[in-house]
């Protein structure tokens, strides 16, 4: 099986990198500054505003699947265009696409939002992962659109970096009390989206874990796990500051989950080990990935 991950140097990209070729699939990955540092992976330098090298990408690595993890914040081109060019090329070239959104998508004025739930973003940046995940539906009506919310995992997320970061008092900030969302541990995550790639399963899914948590509590958690001084978290509330965005967005995922062999912990198992982890856990020690590969 080969496959091709598209923002591959990135936090979830090299996740999903690391499981495919422990998976022993042939695996290309691309990258816009730099690559990552993986052996036997075939990289790709790719500008996602360019459409002809999209698809020279695509077709030289000829990819079994293919999932778009990449997007930057507030560049519209990319997030919101760059999913578009994919989409076509894959539609044209005739390979199984799975695109990456997220919870941004979502304005908070209904709190809890399933899979069937319509975007109504509030920035541009949910702004631009909406118009991607409808464009991507539309062009390529075969492919898989992955709603996630906050990433962690492994003390390199950027959530986890900026605790360290507060509890050793070399940055200023606020963790808010009421901005709130549904983590998801990157493991989980990846293992989630190799099994909608290798499926012929199509539409949106949400792909976040069951605890909707405070930006503070998370913290907290956190602490808690890696012995930080929990005291030197200062909290806030972001509904007193003048910052866009959405406040509370819960992604509810179990229609999803019920397709899924892979459990999407919430970060109440993952940070403080609270309930089995089961076959994820046990896949992480091993060095496997899911689902296993197929011809």
């Amino acid at each position: 099986m080969t496959v091709l991950v598209i923002g591959g140097s990135g936090f979830l990209g090299a996740e999903l990198v690391r499981r495919a070729t422990a998976a022993g699939w042939d695996t290309a990955a691309t990258f816009h500054s730099r690559p990552a540092g993986f052996p036997g992976v075939a990289w790709h330098q790719l500008d996602l505003c360019n459409s002809k090298r999209i698809e020279e990408v695509l077709a030289e690595v000829s990819p079994s699947a293919v999932i778009n993890t990449a997007s930057s914040r507030a560049d519209w081109a990319v997030t919101a265009e760059g999913p578009i060019r994919v989409a076509m090329a894959a539609a044209k070239l005739g390979f199984r696409l799975v695109h990456v959104s997220s919870d941004a998508v979502f304005s908070g004025k209904d709190v809890r939002y399933d899979e069937t739930c319509l975007p109504d973003p509030v920035t541009p940046y949910g702004a631009a992962k909406a118009a991607a995940e409808t464009a991507v539906r539309l062009l390529a009506p075969g492919a898989a659109v992955a709603r996630t919310s906050l990433i962690l995992g492994h003390g390199r997320s950027v959530h986890e970096r900026k605790v360290h970061a507060l509890a050793a008092g070399v940055v200023d900030g606020i963790l808010f009390t009421d901005d709130i969302r549904c983590p998801v541990h990157v493991e989980d995550l990846a293992s989630a989206l190799w099994e909608l790639a290798t499926s012929d399963t199509a539409g949106v899914f949400h792909l976040a874990g069951p605890d909707a948590l405070s930006r503070h509590d998370l913290g907290l958690l956190i602490a808690r796990r890696d012995e930080l001084d929990s005291s030197r978290l200062p909290a806030g509330r972001r509904a007193d500051t003048s910052l866009l965005g959405a406040l509370d967005v819960r992604l509810d995922a179990q229609a999803t989950q019920r397709l899924l062999r892979t459990r999407l912990r919430g970060a109440r198992a993952f940070l403080l080990g609270q309930g089995d982890t089961g076959d994820n856990g046990r896949a992480a020690r091993e060095g496997r990935a899911f689902p296993p590969s197929r011809p």
